[in-house]
């Protein structure tokens, strides 16, 4: 497993929709992006896109991991490896947002982000389609924030 930066242009669409529905959505965050990928060989299996906000602050996007090879770890190892180098790059703080129940927010609270605040009505006012998780309707997001040591 190899761990890296990556362009753009060389993310698959496919990946990046496991964890965002919406292709506009993802097109509009995705130019001026810094994207990380996950290899087994010569195959992409994981992505994550990043882009900054300010001097200080960057924003994950999208974090996603090819269904064949979830619950292995893989997405854990990527997102440390994309923490480390946005320290690297000198950011002091990471935010994300996400839905307010489910897997996607244990997974980053495994990894020290922290609810910062709820942005209610937020999937229902900027997706055209429904989002279902376990039966329940994704309405509000939370935002979450990683201090970087």
């Amino acid at each position: 497993m190899e761990f890296k930066t990556i362009s753009s242009e060389s993310v698959p669409m496919t990946l990046l929709l496991e964890a965002d529905p919406s292709e506009i959505a993802i097109k509009k965050y995705l130019a001026d992006s810094a994207c990380f990928g996950a290899f087994d060989g010569d195959e992409i299996i994981g992505v994550c896109v990043s882009k900054s906000l300010n001097i200080s602050t960057s924003e994950i996007f999208n974090i996603a991991i090819d269904p064949e090879y979830q619950q292995k770890g893989i997405g854990s190892k990527l997102l440390q490896f994309v923490l480390k180098e946005l320290t690297t790059i000198g950011y002091s703080k990471v935010e994300l947002g996400t839905g307010s129940f489910g897997y996607q927010l244990s997974f980053y609270q495994r990894h020290d982000f922290r609810v910062d605040s709820i942005l209610k009505d937020f999937f229902l006012d900027n997706y055209d389609d429904e989002i279902f998780e376990n039966g329940i309707q994704h309405k509000d997001m939370l935002r979450l924030v990683c201090r970087l040591r």
